[in-house]
């Protein structure tokens, strides 16, 4: 009922708001687009392709603006390439920000001019132009269950407490032996060991493309190197407590995400786009994102990593007529300066704003972290610039890890050869 009643009410402020749609302009926009075009979005973000497709629908009666939203599990790049080459762009694409860099020269429209580039301090601009509007700001860590720990402990959870891997195993080692046997899960998915986990040990780099750098030349000693082997200490403690240890590469994610929002489980590593899964589930609110915990005293340990997360451009080609190019800017608008709009990102899609004008009040737990953590200047940058096999190649040597297959030299030597043999994203 919750659901359906906040469906009429997103739909109902949508024709309020959008009835002049075809003969005047938005707060954010230089004008609109009339009623009866067609655009169509591409969403690479598997957890709100839902909530974009029913968005899509009410948009469309709202505004007479027709919206067709995909999703498709290949690549971004190749499944865009294939689009590029039939001649069938997207009106507009949601992509990861490296994806941004590397097609905006080619097929970016310039966005400039917008409004809501005043609002927001994560716009992506290439050649002296805006090409990529900020979805949301996301940011990774371990997520926790405090209701799950606190039933066993009998005391308050302080994630600042436990930044150490000293104390993190030691709460580990009180939630084993109060009953939680295995109070850990760990994603198998390569996107998350690839692209989330082992990209920290990059981004946490004093100089980061410095680093990135010596290991494309092959000059990089990771295996001696304290970061990587900080991270790599606590995965081996999540590997020991994890729930699904007797068959790390099986465990499915879903499985994961209920054990974690029922208290199952305590520990998970992800982000704030988890909430999207567990809030599926008979979850707990008393949940959040500490900081990957870590035997260091470079703060590192006291700060999540995140910034602007999924980024939409517009297509520049003649493919895409003028009026269609219109369109799409209208609706980037409306998500940033209509309630309605407003909505859809933070409520419907527990999403973390990334413009100043939008309140969060309605936040998840776990955006209400990321929130807190950003506010307070405490967001370690993602590294935009990863190649595209990085996720799968890198993902693919990590999964042997997880399954025991390889050692922790044969996993990092992997990761130096991969770098050796690859050309970094030029930015």
């Amino acid at each position: 009922m919750k659901k359906k009643l906040l469906a009429v009410t997103l739909a109902a402020a949508m024709a309020a708001s959008m009835t002049a749609c075809g003969s005047s302009s938005t707060d954010g926009g230089e004008g609109t687009a009339a009623g009866g075009v067609s655009i169509t979005v591409f969403n690479s973000k598997i957890e709100v392709q839902a909530q974009f497709e029913e968005m899509a629908k009410e948009y469309s009666e709202a505004t007479g603006v027709n919206v067709e939203v995909y999703y498709s599990n290949d690549t971004v790049a190749a499944h865009l390439a294939t689009k590029y080459s039939s001649n069938d762009p997207y009106t507009l694409s949601m992509v990861d920000a490296k994806d941004v860099y590397t097609l905006a020269e080619d097929h970016a429209a310039d966005m400039t001019g917008e409004k809501w580039v005043e609002n927001t301090n994560y716009a992506i601009s290439v050649g002296g132009k805006v090409v990529g509007f900020p979805v949301c700001v996301e940011a990774r860590g371990l997520i926790y269950n405090a209701d799950a720990i606190e039933g066993i402990t009998g005391e308050k959870f302080n994630p600042e407490d436990y930044a150490t891997l000293d104390a993190f195993q030691g709460l580990l080692e009180k939630l084993a032996a109060g009953g939680m046997e295995n109070p850990t899960g760990i994603m198998k998915e390569d996107w998350s060991l690839a692209g989330h986990f082992l990209s920290e040990v990059y981004e946490m780099q004093e100089d980061v493309d410095g680093f990135i750098s010596a290991l494309h030349a092959g000059t990089a000693d990771l295996a001696n190197n304290a970061k990587w082997n900080g991270k790599m200490d606590y995965f081996d403690t999540m590997m020991k407590y994890n729930y699904a240890a007797d068959s790390a590469i099986a465990a499915e994610r879903e499985v994961s995400e209920q054990k974690l929002a029922e208290g199952e489980i305590a520990f998970m590593f992800g982000g704030n786009w988890d909430w999207s899964m567990i809030n599926a589930y008979d979850h707990s609110d008393n949940m959040g994102i500490m900081p990957v915990p870590e035997n260091t005293s470079d703060g590192t340990n006291k700060k999540l990593v995140g910034g602007g997360s999924k980024y939409f451009f517009i297509d520049s080609s003649e493919n895409t007529s003028d009026e269609q190019r219109q369109a799409a800017k209208d609706f980037l608008n409306w998500l940033v300066f209509d309630q309605a709009g407003n909505s859809f990102l933070t409520e419907k899609c527990a999403l973390v704003p990334a413009y100043s004008n939008i309140a969060a009040a309605g936040l998840d737990p776990l955006s209400v972290s990321v929130k807190s953590y950003a506010d307070a200047g405490n967001l370690i940058d993602n590294y935009n610039y990863l190649p595209d096999d990085h996720f799968s190649l890198c993902g693919a040597a990590f999964q042997k890890y997880l399954a025991g297959q390889t050692d922790r030299a044969g996993l990092a030597s992997e990761i130096e050869n991969y770098w050796s043999s690859t050309t970094p994203v030029e930015h």
